[in-house]
């Protein structure tokens, strides 16, 4: 069984304070205002949709592959809200937008595999049944319409 890992360091009180993380070779800061505020830094949660663009992306693939279908490319973005309950900050809902570009693939089979993608991958199942709401938007690109310009 693979197992993975990360580091989290926080320094200080929370408002004040900063934090740092790393794994493999990476090492960012984050901080408080990161996690609530609109400014331009890094938080934990977007790791976590990094985790989970990641993981519906492979899944699907690999569901295609076992149709004898070769998707050129797959962009997954991940949207995760962190909203407030009457127990703290909590993941309401992550929002997947999957654009899938396939040769020989009908948007209906897409929207199927998709969901079963969406539904089985590792990071999807470990918030089944928690709090948060994951919703998926997927749509093909025929490889013969892909513009070059």
């Amino acid at each position: 069984m693979k197992k993975s890992n990360w580091k989290a360091r926080w320094n200080g009180i929370i408002k004040n304070g900063y934090g740092s993380r790393s794994f493999n070779n990476f090492m960012g800061p984050y901080n408080f205002s990161s996690r609530v505020e609109d400014v331009e830094s890094n938080n934990p949660e977007q790791l976590i949709a990094a985790a989970h663009a990641g993981s519906v992306s492979i899944y699907l693939t690999m569901l295609l592959a076992e149709e004898g279908l070769k998707p050129s490319n797959i962009d997954t973005t991940a949207i995760v809200t962190l909203d407030k309950d009457p127990i703290g900050p909590t993941i309401s809902k992550i929002d997947l937008v999957s654009k899938v570009t396939c040769e020989g693939l009908s948007e209906e089979r897409l929207r199927e595999l998709a969901s079963i993608a969406k539904a089985k991958c590792p990071v999807s199942r470990l918030y089944e049944g928690g709090t948060a709401e994951i919703t998926l938007t997927v749509s093909g690109v025929p490889v013969n319409s892909i513009s070059l310009n």
